[in-house]
């Protein structure tokens, strides 16, 4: 009887182990809490992120446990954009559940590293901002400076969100 409990108790830590490591996001699979130190500190100026190909954006689900997402940003004018591609078709927000969350709550965290900022995601809709912040995007990474480079027609649908401080 011993061997059993002690069998149950193993796997049961490894299960933990395990689904704990998975918290993380990573490449397309979504994860959940994200780990990190957490900065306080305001930033003003977001050229830093230049440094970081991809970083992890946190959303509060509905039910109280984590959402969060492994994707792309740029800086505009010292401001910390994300997108939202809807290569698939779709619209904001309801294609995407990391999207549908940030709809329903904008309170967000931002993970840059090792370093998490907590931040208030914000819709760009305004024309000349969101003009800018898709040159930033071009400049950074090829993939948008060739989808830029198509007629809209044949472009996928794009949301870019402002990751503005609480």
């Amino acid at each position: 009887m011993r061997n059993r409990s002690s069998g149950r108790i193993a796997l049961t830590l490894a299960c933990f182990i395990l689904a704990f490591g998975a918290c993380a996001p990573k490449n397309h699979r979504p994860g959940l809490w994200l780990s990190g130190d957490v900065i306080e500190m305001p930033v003003s100026d977001w050229s830093f992120s230049a440094e970081y190909r991809e970083i992890f954006v946190e959303t509060r689900t509905w039910y109280g446990i984590p959402h969060s997402v492994t994707t792309v940003c740029a800086s505009h004018e010292g401001k910390l954009y994300v997108p939202s591609v809807y290569s698939e078709g779709g619209a904001f927000p309801d294609a995407r559940f990391w999207n549908r969350n940030v709809a329903r709550d904008p309170h967000v965290r931002v993970q840059l590293g090792e370093e998490i900022y907590a931040r208030r995601a914000v819709l760009v809709s305004e024309a000349v901002e969101r003009a800018g912040v898709l040159e930033a995007f071009a400049t950074k990474y090829p993939f948008w400076r060739d989808m830029l480079g198509k007629p809209e027609a044949e472009r996928p649908t794009l949301v870019l969100l402002r990751m503005d401080p609480q």
